[in-house]
């Protein structure tokens, strides 16, 4: 259920939303005024459906931000609980998995560079059963 705080902060957002979809319809018609050919009003109407999509993105994307809200504040207030405002950075560390990513295990059937030797590349020839499972054949 929606607090009214909520509630109040997405109407206030669908507000703007209906705000800039009226803008993006009156710059069209300006700009097919302006246009001389009909691929120029084209294109403004095509930059009118881009404008009121956008809209549409900002609404939803306002609409998750005050759900989110509204979840910390009412999960920060359990006692013993302390949140770290998220914050989103943009850095140069390697993702998990990337080329040069150092993960601590070495990839199936490469050297060893503790002893130098070759570790096995499963399967080793036949079939390796299931620990504890037994197959029947019909």
């Amino acid at each position: 259920m929606q607090s009214a705080e909520e509630k109040l902060k997405n109407v206030a957002s669908s507000t703007k939303e209906q705000i800039n979809k009226a803008k993006a319809k009156i710059e069209e018609k300006v700009e097919k005024a302006a246009a001389r050919t009909p691929e120029e009003k084209e294109m403004a109407h095509e930059r009118r459906k881009a404008r009121e999509a956008k809209a549409k993105m900002e609404l939803h994307h306002a609409k998750a931000k005050h759900v989110g809200e509204k979840f910390a504040t009412k999960h920060s207030t359990l006692a013993g609980h302390v949140h770290e405002p998220v914050t989103h950075h943009t850095t140069t560390q390697p993702v998990v998995g990337a080329p040069g990513h150092q993960t601590g295990h070495q990839p199936v059937g490469t050297a060893d560079t503790m002893t130098g030797t070759t570790v096995p590349t499963y399967p080793l020839g036949g079939h390796r059963p299931h620990s504890g499972h037994t197959h029947k054949h019909m």
